[in-house]
């Protein structure tokens, strides 16, 4: 997995009216060098109405949703502040990176790293105790905290799960390498040899 050095974590949380999502608040952190430097987060106002069971999970509530700036102010907000960074996200593809699209906002170019895809792949080895691979699984497996359903939180714990997942791929790197060091100087690596065992 490639480890990016300054970049951007997002997440959206959105409502659903018939077969129109419209998005209710977009966050993003930049980490550099594993920590974060800054951070965007904004709700958005909507035309429709917030169902109870998004204000429930989400904890986000109409007067916030009220008082918000409008999709396209925040869009290029947002724009702004991920300039031309890559961007990481935790299963994006999937309804994020279209919303913005859908919103006039293309960061389909700039997203380099699926969370979700890394940790699915490393399920078996890093994630073996893990209970299931939402985002807030994982980010528990790995004793980070936040609250999910708040977009702020979700990247945050976006780039935290992608910085852990760094550290025991490169904490396995460096074992294999020590390993294979050991190997290659020990004097007696070689003697086997000469010393062949009768079958």
């Amino acid at each position: 997995m490639e480890r990016l050095k300054d970049y951007i974590a997002f997440d959206l949380e959105f409502t659903s009216f018939e077969e129109d999502s419209q998005i209710i608040q977009v966050s993003a952190v930049r980490f550099k060098q594993g920590q974060e430097v800054a951070h965007f987060d904004s709700f958005v106002n909507t035309d429709h109405a917030i169902p109870s069971f998004i204000s429930g999970l989400t904890g986000i509530t109409l007067d916030q949703i009220q008082a918000a700036p409008k999709i396209d102010t925040v869009m290029n907000e947002v724009k702004d502040f991920v300039g031309d960074l890559p961007l990481i996200g935790y299963n994006a593809l999937k309804s994020d990176l279209p919303l913005l699209k859908a919103n006039n906002l293309d960061l389909d170019a700039q997203y380099q790293i699926d969370v979700y895809e890394e940790a699915r792949n490393r399920r078996d080895s890093y994630l073996a105790g893990s209970r299931g691979l939402s985002l807030q699984a994982v980010a528990n497996y790995f004793k980070i905290k936040g609250r999910g359903h708040n977009s702020l939180n979700d990247a945050r714990m976006t780039a935290l799960v992608y910085e852990k997942l760094l550290e025991l791929e490169e904490n396995e790197s460096y074992l294999q390498q020590a390993n294979q060091e050991l190997i290659e100087n020990n004097p007696f690596a070689n003697l086997s040899a000469l010393f062949p065992v009768d079958k």
